[in-house]
């Protein structure tokens, strides 16, 4: 039966197999190296994240620079103007952002301070606000910024400086357990979308004096504070300074996510692979720290940056190290085989049918004939009803409500599956191969690398639509052709495995114990080598 199904093989598509095997290999490296050769030069060195602020001064007179202050901002139905005497004498005015404050703090703390308190100089009245910290500011311009982005401001008469005040509560979510980086076995704290209580939770991570946070401003029409996270004495210094250049070339009217910075500062636009990692864990930022990495915290968001990120972080995770060697490095290498069943099962399954039967053992080859008996279609065609059902129930799951979402994409799937078997469109042999596919790809701990491996997957099938286990074969080449001249950051993407270091082996396949760890990554060149 075998050599029945071969037969219908015609004889040139061999040569012409062979023909196509050499000449699209070329054609296909041609292309790829000259987008990449785009996708090297993307970022140019022009602007700044920063708006230089112009220097328009504070006068001492109360009614000019109210007048300023209303100029800038005072059509805004949500600022608020509450005018007050300092000591019943001095006028005075606490302007705030309505919303961002709560108004019988704000009633107790500081308007109640105000008229209490004699005619004082600033810094004296600084000491009057309990649970806040206060700055004087001389620039009109920064005053202003000042109170659209939650600061209490308060201008006095005779006084040629405004204080910036920090409300006492600011409205944010409570911290909660990570969303997309659920755990059996770990810390169930996640990031928020507020800057400062991120900073908070590296901080409450462990004391450490090496821990440096340092912040910038970053868009052009509505700016956002952003963070930049990293080990004093251990990052590279190079590194370091890598990340903040990119971070200042981003020009750009808003950036409302980190996912906005992650594609300014990636090296290669074209990949599809994600150069840089985001989180919602504290502990896997810390982990990263104290690498010699570098973290990205953006106000707004509960996502961080991580960068550099190699391929093999991202088959990782923080429950590897929370259990002992063993049961860690079975994990970790069960995810390294779903991600390659995640990509090649499916183009694999069509090359075997399509072109190559006789590489199938007999016994099976024979119960997947059977199988497919009435089946009206090709085996690509096939594949793609099945794989394009799967997706599409995958991101109807996400979207619909939590109750019934994971519901609906089990019941779903089991529903399509059987009803397409039942009415002979696809063979039964075929649903298992695309419920392993589906299921290997859940197995991946960052939903992102999950995502490029599905696009990826698709790519391989029609390579194997048209070349057989030939075209396997060269889409995986390909593929690790790209990941070998792809870097993060200047960091090789598939480091350790090229270029080979030894030491870093013990923290790749293999999780070995941790006492035997005793350094950090070679990659990172980082200014400390050894752990202490």
């Amino acid at each position: 039966m075998l050599s029945s199904i071969q037969s219908h093989i015609p004889s040139w598509t061999v040569f012409f197999q062979a023909f196509i095997a050499l000449v699209i290999p070329i054609l296909i490296y041609r292309v790829y190296v000259r987008l990449d050769n785009l996708g090297e030069d993307k970022l140019s060195s022009s602007g700044s994240a920063n708006i230089e602020s112009s220097r328009d001064p504070l006068v001492a007179d109360y009614d000019d620079n109210m007048q300023l202050i209303k100029s800038r901002i005072g059509a805004n139905s949500d600022v608020v103007i509450r005018e007050v005497t300092v000591g019943g004498v001095v006028k005075a005015a606490l302007i705030y952002v309505k919303g961002m404050q709560e108004d019988h703090l704000l009633n107790m703390r500081i308007i109640q301070s105000l008229k209490e308190m004699d005619a004082q100089i600033p810094e004296q009245i600084m000491e009057r606000f309990p649970g806040s910290s206060a700055h004087a500011v001389s620039s009109a311009t920064e005053f202003s910024q000042g109170i659209l982005i939650g600061f209490m401001a308060l201008i006095i008469d005779g006084r040629k400086e405004g204080l910036l005040i920090t409300p006492p509560q600011c409205p944010s979510r409570e911290v909660s357990e990570p969303v997309s980086e659920s755990l059996l076995r770990g810390s169930r704290i996640g990031f928020t979308e507020d800057l400062s209580i991120n900073t908070a939770l590296l901080r409450k991570q462990g004391l450490s004096e090496d821990l440096q946070i340092r912040s910038c401003l970053v868009g052009q029409t509505i700016q956002r504070e952003l963070a930049i996270a990293y080990m004093d004495h251990i990052v590279n210094p190079d590194l370091l300074r890598e990340v903040n250049d990119r971070v200042a070339q981003i020009k750009l009217d808003y950036i409302a996510e980190s996912g906005y910075i992650e594609q300014f500062i990636e090296d290669n636009y074209l990949s599809p692979f994600q150069q840089v990692q985001n989180t919602e864990r504290p502990d896997r930022v810390i982990a990263a720290l104290l690498e010699g990495r570098v973290a990205i915290l953006l106000d707004g968001t509960p996502f961080a940056l991580i960068v550099p990120v190699t391929f093999s972080m991202l088959l990782q995770s923080p429950e590897d190290y929370f259990e002992r060697w063993l049961p860690g490095t079975l994990l970790r290498m069960l995810r390294f085989g779903a991600a390659f069943i995640s990509l090649m099962a499916p183009s694999l399954y069509i090359s075997f049918i399509s072109f190559h039967p006789g590489l199938i053992p007999t016994e099976l080859a024979l119960t997947i004939i059977e199988t497919r008996q009435g089946v009206p279609f090709p085996a690509l065609i096939e594949v793609l009803i099945l794989e394009i059902s799967i997706e599409i129930l995958r991101e109807a799951g996400i979207r619909l409500p939590k109750p019934i979402g994971p519901a609906m994409g089990i019941v779903g799937g089991l529903v399509i599956g059987e009803a397409a078997v039942q009415a002979g469109i696809v063979s039964p042999f075929l649903v298992i191969v695309v419920a392993a596919t589906a299921i290997s790809s859940f197995s991946i701990p960052v939903y992102s690398a999950g995502i490029t491996l599905r696009i990826l997957r698709f790519a391989a099938m029609l390579f194997a639509a048209i070349l057989g286990m030939y075209g396997t074969i060269l889409f995986f080449l390909l593929i690790v052709c790209h990941l070998s001249k792809l870097k993060s950051f200047g960091v090789p993407y598939i480091s350790p495995f090229t270029p080979y270091r030894w030491s870093d082996w013990k923290d790749f396949f293999v999780r070995v114990p941790i006492f035997l760890m005793k350094k950090r990554p070679k990659l990172m060149k980082t200014m400390q080598s050894k752990r202490k």
